[in-house]
């Protein structure tokens, strides 16, 4: 199964912001981007290099697909269904991207980043209205109950997850009861309620080229 293997903190500092990708080392000072806000490599700290448009919206695409963790083939699959579904495509597209079962799964506490969420809903530790579902990419609908399997509940990692996520609050398209460490989908997401450091229109743009 292909996976992207580029260091976390590498990511997060190629795009100048935290992607928020290595759980709870993230909100301490250890962070890289808190001690090195400066691009990786050589050439790294070189500064008033301007970007083409086309390097622009390609920044853009690689900032969410790094932030959601997911592939190009998968991040066109998403793009093609946004464009489908009626209103903005841009925001239909962020929506889509939150409604995967291992987004769901991260922001409900069930892993302290979106890869340890992905990979306890890859070892069957997550159930959707009462049935096991193992794939992360799974889309969720508004009113789908998502928890976790009484075992992946037990397991001191998933506790302390669940615990940090309750302390910095859910979002609030999600319903989530942290003691059963279970939660509902209530609805998608609204644009305003996601980062303003997201820029949709220009993945639309490069797509549309």
């Amino acid at each position: 199964m292909a996976r992207n293997l580029d260091a976390k903190c590498r990511q997060c500092r190629r795009e100048g912001e935290k992607l928020f990708l290595k759980g709870e080392k993230c909100f301490t000072d250890k962070c890289a981007v808190e001690r090195r806000s400066y691009a990786p490599g050589q050439h790294g700290q070189k500064s008033g290099q301007r970007l083409s448009n086309y390097g622009q919206q390609l920044r853009a695409k690689l900032k969410l697909r790094r932030t959601y963790g997911v592939l190009e083939r998968q991040f066109r699959k998403v793009y093609a269904e946004a464009e489908r579904r009626k209103g903005q495509t841009g925001e239909n597209m962020l929506a889509l991207l939150e409604a995967r079962l291992d987004t769901v799964a991260y922001r409900m506490g069930f892993g302290a980043s979106r890869a340890e969420a992905r990979q306890v809903v890859r070892h069957n530790g997550v159930l959707v209205n009462g049935r096991r579902v193992n794939i992360p990419s799974f889309s969720l609908r508004p009113g789908d109950v998502v928890e976790l399997s009484e075992r992946a509940r037990n397991q001191l990692r998933s506790k302390a997850a669940i615990e940090a996520a309750e302390g910095r609050g859910f979002p609030e398209w999600l319903q989530v009861d942290a003691k059963a460490a279970k939660g509902t989908f209530k609805a998608y997401p609204q644009r305003s309620e996601l980062p303003a450091t997201f820029n949709e229109g220009l993945v639309v743009e490069l797509y549309s080229r």
